[in-house]
């Protein structure tokens, strides 16, 4: 299987303010070029999409194409799981919702030292194993966002999870907060083939601050930006796929054109990335991927993405000291129709389900501090 895997999180939308509206001819020409090029690998889940992401590729793929062309893989929400039954219902759920007998892979979403324990209350590892027994998923795993002592718990205490998702790219390699490298470095200890979500960090290192793009331009022309992040996420060794969440045909182009011959990262090449990182930390406040999870919950109904967005704008502006800043206005015109940062009642439900375990309440409170006043 070639290394590139669709990831279907971030999928086109007619309307930036709507992630229900797919949009689905664009998809499908997506899903078709993908297949054509030689890639099988689709990951979606439960909650990605306002829900709709599993219907989506039921459409666009499943409905389409014959079951053994592709691998589909998607995750039980452990979070959302809040009493007896609810695992056997959702899964029963997205089988209809995918149009599937059987998922390929099936993963337990975004274990963390947070909802570990409501895994091990609903069971839910042993709820992979029956599936697996009745011919109902191939293969069973789980996503993860935490330290890697919390990763080396759960694969000790549960050898027969296969693989394990990791959120790993050049960025992330050596932080404390994420800890790419060591959670990396653990997984291949327990003898666990690795996925990869997150190798363009929700597309921040897509787009670079123009000195470190410099440097990548230096080294090759021809290659775009983001390919740099994939690439070094995929010559890792004991890596089985590298998930790229896509929104268009043409970034879709890109990463298969490259991936479709892959070509590991040299030395020296894996240290300019690493150079890269340290120009790109110097310029971003806060390090949001933009995956959404965490507005879900959110009693208030703000947009914690967005208007984290127009933080780091403004935090970018003041550091190169720009005579023009528009986030303040931009920010103001955004809550004329959406909340506030002010009204936030600080439940952190935010920070419990937050992959990159942002300080997302007391960031709201400073942005409220500098554009509401």
């Amino acid at each position: 299987m070639k290394k590139l895997g669709f990831g279907l999180m971030r999928l086109p939308v007619t309307d930036p303010q709507d992630q229900k509206s797919i949009n689905m001819p664009e998809l499908y020409k997506m899903v078709d070029t993908f297949l054509e090029r030689g890639f099988t690998y689709f990951d979606t889940a439960y909650m990605y999409h306002d829900h709709q992401s599993e219907i989506a590729i039921r459409e666009a793929l499943v409905k389409r194409h014959p079951r053994d062309s592709f691998t589909l893989t998607t995750k039980l929400p452990v979070s959302m799981c809040k009493e007896q039954g609810d695992q056997e219902r959702i899964f029963e759920e997205q089988r209809q919702k995918c149009g599937v007998e059987y998922f390929d892979y099936y993963l337990l979403h975004n274990l963390n030292s947070r909802n570990l324990d409501t895994a091990e209350s609903f069971d839910a590892f042993g709820f992979q194993e029956r599936l697996l027994a009745e011919g109902k998923i191939r293969h069973m795993g789980f996503s993860f966002h935490d330290k890697a002592d919390v990763l080396d718990r759960i694969l000790t205490e549960h050898p027969e999870e296969e693989f394990v998702q990791l959120q790993i790219n050049y960025l992330d390699w050596e932080s404390e907060r994420v800890q790419s490298r060591l959670c990396y470095e653990t997984a291949i200890r327990h003898g666990k083939k690795v996925i990869i979500m997150e190798p363009v960090k929700g597309g921040a290192l897509a787009k670079l601050p123009e000195e470190a793009e410099e440097l990548l331009k230096a080294a090759d022309s021809d290659a775009s930006v983001a390919s740099w992040a994939v690439r070094f996420a995929a010559g890792l060794p004991g890596v089985h796929v590298v998930l790229s969440g896509m929104s268009d045909l043409a970034q879709l182009e890109d990463n298969t054109s490259y991936m479709a011959d892959f070509r590991p990262l040299t030395e020296e090449q894996r240290e300019m990335l690493f150079k890269c990182a340290d120009i790109i930390n110097n310029y971003t406040a806060v390090p949001c991927t933009a995956c959404r999870y965490c507005t879900e919950g959110c009693p208030m109904g703000i947009e914690i993405p967005d208007i984290l967005a127009l933080y780091n704008a403004h935090m970018k502006a003041k550091m190169l000291r720009s005579w023009s800043d528009p986030s303040k206005e931009r920010y103001q015109e955004f809550v004329s129709t959406h909340a506030r940062a002010s009204d936030c009642v600080k439940c952190r439900q935010c920070e419990g389900i937050c992959p990159q375990h942002l300080p997302v309440v007391d960031t709201l409170e400073e942005i409220a501090r500098i554009f509401e006043n």
